[in-house]
């Protein structure tokens, strides 16, 4: 197991079991043994059942036995996705953050599906933000991938992304784009948010690799992508949802962003059962 996700599972079962399980202390002997089921309750893509719940169990008990589907399959409601043989205590101990994790990760693994569907047959990738719950992007990103989406950026470090924030501070786009520049190695692209087809042009005027189109209705994003006309990557951001997003996606651009992949995806419904 990695040693960094080790450490966040001690981490986790310390915010959750401070002192032990005292409900399975005063019922079970260290000794009894048991085994359990996580099941379906509903239609979901599989994200986390061997590389995340499997591994909070083994956490407590290193010899357990335990097996669980392969990230990326579609399930339906009653299908079985991870089996567990144990001491019961350790059992319960592990029950409601294994599923707290993968329930999320389930979640977020089945709206992006949904997502990539919709625009099957564009060439557009639906990609994430860093819009996740603070000490889970690794794991968030990864259901990401799971549902067939891709990544943006992990951190602040990985790339370069001026935004309405940077602009308004700096003065505007040119001199944001010129003191970065002179910042960064030729080896990073550099990313723009922009907002009208003026901006556009400021940044195809400033040589920008890549131009988000942040918030803009069809028709504007249409122009704006004729208007670039290959000379920058093309990303759609804002305001996108099941509904609009094949009709985004018909705009011409490269790569959709969505927030709401990670911090609105709903838990999938899955149950332990002894």
């Amino acid at each position: 197991m990695n040693k960094i996700f080790q450490e966040d599972i001690r981490r986790f079962l310390r915010e959750d079991a401070p002192g032990g399980d005292l409900t399975s202390a005063a019922v079970f002997t260290p000794e009894q043994r048991g085994g359990a089921r996580f099941v379906s309750r509903q239609e979901m893509i599989v994200a986390g059942m061997e590389k995340v719940a499997a591994q909070v169990f083994l956490f407590l008990e290193p010899d357990c036995e335990v097996s669980g589907l392969s990230d990326g399959k579609r399930v339906m409601a009653g299908d079985v996705l991870l089996e567990v043989k144990g001491t019961v205590a350790n059992l319960l101990l592990a029950e409601r953050l294994a599923l707290n994790l993968v329930q999320r990760l389930c979640g977020i693994a089945t709206l992006t599906n949904r997502f990539v569907e919709l625009v099957k047959g564009l060439p557009v990738k639906i990609v994430d933000t860093r819009k996740t719950t603070p000490g889970l992007r690794s794991l968030e990103k990864y259901a990401v991938r799971v549902g067939g989406g891709h990544n943006h950026r992990f951190s602040l470090t990985d790339g370069i992304l001026v935004k309405d924030n940077h602009i308004a501070a700096c003065g505007s786009i040119a001199e944001a784009v010129k003191k970065i520049k002179n910042f960064v190695p030729h080896t990073l692209r550099i990313e723009v948010e922009t907002e009208t087809l003026d901006q556009v042009e400021e940044c195809l005027a400033a040589g920008v690799d890549i131009i988000m189109l942040d918030n803009m209705e069809p028709e504007m994003m249409t122009k704006a992508v004729k208007l670039i006309n290959g000379r920058a990557i093309v990303e759609a951001s804002g305001g996108i949802t099941l509904k609009n997003v094949r009709a985004v996606a018909q705009c011409g651009v490269d790569i959709i962003s969505l927030g709401c992949l990670t911090h609105s995806a709903p838990a999938c419904d899955i149950s332990m059962i002894i």
